[in-house]
């Protein structure tokens, strides 16, 4: 248990002061808006929230945060990084409401975690040299966490609500641990193109979502094999999508024109302007 907890002199001053709370660099007092957010006068929203309301902004608040770091603006990520923190004390708070467990728990349970994960660090097998070797090993203790945990299946603590390709990937490397996997990646690529078949051959609704499913998993698969982040990739993808489109809309308003209103043939000479420009190098200062 923390120092700061339910009996603690900080915790009854907070309390009776609640107006006096001041921000702070102590965890300690961001436990205590915590509490006082969710005492029986709090804040009626905070109140009624539950770990399944909550799991949605949680989930919100990581991409926010991987989103500052992709777009590289880290004087936001502090920020970025409270508010996600603020989401692991929240979920520690209503779990403690409840009887279950509390922060300090938390702590205690990533850092043994920590610890039990890292003997090269913290314990008395020598150090490996080399990152491969010390990922192997990691996956070699989590294996062993999970055959004590209870879960038989390779695939048991994949998390089920990862973004889909996250989780295709992640589905597809825990898989290829025990030699279920393609030999190299000029196999994927035909097997993309044998899904990309199979979709346009599909002939209802449910064959077409079937079919596209295989082929982003098959997709995500190749991404892997080419040690590319598929998730990351796609991002990429999007931001280039924006970009170039919003090039699209700004010289359509300088002509007087809105994109409905312009043919597609325009737009997509538009489009060929903007990857020309993207691909044009810069001119020195």
């Amino acid at each position: 248990m923390l120092a700061c907890g339910p009996g603690s002199p900080s915790l009854q001053w907070a309390m009776t002061n609640p107006s006096e709370l001041k921000p702070s660099r102590d965890i300690a007092v961001l436990l205590d808006v915590m509490r006082r957010l969710r005492a029986p006068d709090g804040c009626p929203w905070d109140r009624e929230q539950t770990f399944a309301t909550i799991a949605p902004y949680t989930i919100e608040e990581a991409y926010e945060v991987a989103s500052v770091i992709a777009d590289g603006e880290l004087k936001a990520l502090p920020g970025e990084l409270g508010d996600l923190l603020f989401q692991v004390v929240f979920h520690a708070q209503m779990a403690q409401d409840a009887g279950l467990f509390d922060f300090g728990d938390v702590v205690e349970a990533v850092t043994a975690k920590m610890i039990r994960r890292h003997p090269h660090v913290f314990g008395s097998e020598a150090a490996k040299a080399h990152a491969a070797a010390q990922k192997d090993s990691w996956e070699k203790l989590k294996e062993t966490e999970r055959a004590k945990a209870g879960q038989t299946g390779l695939l048991d603590d994949v998390a089920s609500a990862l973004p889909a390709l996250t989780r295709a990937e992640k589905l597809q490397r825990r898989a290829s641990t025990v030699g279920f996997d393609w030999n190299n990646a000029e196999l994927v690529i035909n097997k993309i193109t044998e899904e990309a078949r199979e979709v346009a051959q599909a002939a209802t609704q449910a064959e077409r979502e079937e079919e596209i499913g295989d082929l982003l998993f098959v997709v995500a698969n190749l991404a892997r094999h080419l040690k590319v982040d598929p998730e990351a990739a796609l991002r990429s993808a999007n931001a280039k999508f924006t970009r170039r489109f919003r090039h699209i809309e700004t010289s359509l308003a300088a002509r007087g024109i809105t994109p409905g209103a312009a043919s597609l043939q325009d737009m997509e000479s538009l489009w060929q302007d903007a990857k020309a420009l993207e691909k044009k190098p810069s001119s020195p200062e």
